[in-house]
């Protein structure tokens, strides 16, 4: 969760005043899952160093950063302490500076939570075959075609992919939100519809920390002159994320390639004082998607992260771009839209005007200390070791004493070091909860093993399969395919290095 410092030299100084701003909403929304940490830019001079403080400085008061959370400039003596791994050979110091690391699927989900308990009607799994019209003439369904100029979409056509059930929903406005699919569902609108979108693709790798003990999240230069993050999480350090176009349709799980890895790995060696590391070394990767507004001539790391909002003559409202950060704001613009296409007002939160549905944090975030506090209470009422005390209150936050009622013994047998202790508890909590439907939803979305300890991921299959078949009855078939469904994505996590 940051501001993109970087697009003050691109001149985006709207988009990171609004972006740093809403740091500290998110924040406030969630602390369990914007969690304050220190961020280093190292500089090769003194010249350096001060042209990042006069940076950073700016991006602080453009996102009201209160006092205690300002940058600190840690030279020599102060990096010894602090960083010891930075190469002291080739950098003069480096500016630390407060971002927010987040569970961007589990912040997801949280949203989701709380809008169901404010009467929203939840859905996975529903795949938009078809948009649903009506007109004067009646009611229509198709995907595509000439328009009726009196017809107005009226709501979707879509298919559950678990049970291959048909459902229509109707609603007097309809918002296109779908990230990287939006133009395929305002294409279901309109076939001949503009490409406004460009896609990049990012991905992340995931090292031991042993390997790279890192102690906080260090911006990287590489040699295309962009910037990187490297950052530790428990017993792991993952490197990312490249920004390059995407030429293909948009897919849930793009390919990694071991070009990709050995962009990131390359500025490693020359940073920390540590022996080369290759692709040998990678113990995981995930790959991403963004959505960027298409700027023609620009490469994707060029390119704007403003978001827009498109209303089509059926009244279908698309809202694409943007960054996780502003995800709050966005959302309030589409409801302006809204709005518009109801012809009435909306209980549309104002960003000068704290209310009610900006103070109440979301799920888990209730949180009357800070983080390390509430682990040490944790782990004091709970007998649970420091680190997995720790790994639960980053993922529930005041909730992990309700997932933990729930099954408090492990779910596997796992080495005792690390974020390993994964509770039977968490299954439940996911399948009760969180809406997790398949083995994959458990592990990649709601435990996120894969991503922080894959090396561990594994030998939770089988056991939390089983837990799952209890919960949602599944049959024997069903079991092994999830498994093999689960242990198959593992499998191309890393597939990369077999091409």
């Amino acid at each position: 969760i940051h501001g993109g410092l970087r697009y003050l030299a691109m001149g985006e100084v709207q988009l990171v005043r609004e972006t740093a701003l809403e740091r500290k909403r998110v924040h406030a929304l969630a602390p369990h899952l914007a969690e304050p940490c220190w961020m280093l830019t190292p500089a090769k001079s003194w010249a350096g160093l001060l042209k990042f403080r006069a940076g950073i400085g700016t991006y602080e008061k453009l996102g009201a950063v209160d006092p205690i959370d300002r940058h600190q400039t840690w030279r020599h003596a102060e990096l010894e302490r602090n960083e010891p791994l930075l190469r002291r050979d080739r950098f003069a110091g480096a500016v630390a500076y407060r971002e927010y690391l987040s569970e961007d699927a589990r912040l997801v989900l949280a949203v989701l939570r709380d809008a169901s308990a404010r009467g929203a009607v939840v859905q996975n799994h529903l795949r938009v075959e078809s948009l649903v019209y009506s007109s004067s003439r009646g009611s229509s369904s198709r995907s595509a075609g000439p328009r009726d100029p009196a017809a107005c979409v009226a709501g979707v056509r879509a298919r559950c992919t678990r049970s291959g059930r048909d459902v229509e929903v109707r609603g007097s406005a309809i918002v296109n939100a779908a990230g990287p699919w939006v133009e395929s569902v305002a294409r279901l609108d309109d076939a001949a519809a503009p490409s406004r979108l460009h896609l990049s693709k990012g991905i992340h790798v995931v090292i031991d920390a042993a390997r790279l003990p890192i102690r906080h999240i260090v911006v990287l230069g590489t040699e295309d002159r962009r910037s990187i993050f490297v950052i530790p999480r428990g017993d792991s350090v993952y490197v990312g994320t490249t920004d390059v176009s995407y030429p293909a349709d948009a897919r849930l799980w793009p390919e990694i390639g071991i070009e990709d890895v050995r962009y990131l790995l390359a500025p490693l060696h020359g940073t920390f004082d540590v022996e080369p590391l290759d692709e040998n070394d990678v113990r995981g990767a995930w790959a991403g998607l963004r959505p960027l507004i298409a700027q023609p001539g620009k490469a994707a790391k060029e390119m704007s992260r403003r978001d827009e909002i498109w209303v089509a003559d059926s009244g279908l409202i698309t809202i694409a771009g943007g960054k996780l950060t502003g995800f709050c704001k966005m959302a309030e613009e589409a409801l302006e839209r809204v709005a518009q296409r109801l012809g009435r007002a909306l209980p549309i939160a104002d960003s000068a005007d704290m209310s009610d549905t900006k103070e109440s944090p979301l799920p888990g975030g209730d949180l009357g200390r800070d983080l390390d506090a509430e682990s040490a209470a944790l782990a004091q009422a709970t007998g649970l070791a420091a680190h997995n005390a720790r790994r639960l209150v980053g993922l529930y936050g005041s909730e992990s004493r309700d997932v933990i009622a729930l099954g408090a013994q492990p779910l596997a047998v796992l080495p005792s070091s690390g974020p390993a202790s994964v509770l039977v508890g968490e299954v439940d909590w996911a399948v009760r909860h969180e809406a997790a439907e398949t083995l994959i939803d458990w592990l990649y979305r709601r435990v996120r093993v894969p991503l922080h300890a894959p090396t561990l991921a594994p030998a939770l299959l089988a056991p939390a399969a089983a837990r799952m078949q209890t919960l949602l009855g599944w049959d024997a078939t069903r079991v092994r395919d999830e498994i093999a469904a689960a242990q198959k994505q593992i499998d191309a996590d890393l597939s990369f290095a077999t091409r």
